[in-house]
């Protein structure tokens, strides 16, 4: 435990009141390698061919905007745009990408 030179507990004001800040996701994850994502590439492309449509791919990397964009242009071109989902997951797999953190995926 943390204790400050104020006496109080770590994470409390002396009046009782918190003053935590909110978590994040450490810089560092067990198992991977420091700088990678803990998403995997196969599984983002793979999303993003067979769940285009949905968004799907951008959804399981964190790019909420994209996903939820790619959701909305394949239901308002009734379905033509999911081949934007299509062409993502294959340049995904070819290529790689970044999670939302920009950090790159692993293979």
């Amino acid at each position: 435990m943390i204790v400050p030179s104020g006496g109080s507990r770590c994470g409390q004001r002396a009046s009782g009141s918190l003053v935590c800040r909110p978590m994040t996701t450490p810089p560092y994850q067990p198992g991977y390698p420091q700088g990678v994502s803990d998403k995997s590439k196969v599984v983002a492309g793979v999303l993003g061919i067979l769940l285009g449509f949905f968004g799907a791919g951008r959804f399981y990397i964190g790019d909420i905007k994209i996903g939820v964009l790619q959701l909305v242009v394949s239901v308002c071109t009734l379905g033509f745009g999911s081949i934007w989902g299509l062409i993502d997951g294959i340049l995904i797999l070819v290529n790689g990408g970044t999670d939302a953190q920009g950090r790159p995926l692993r293979d």
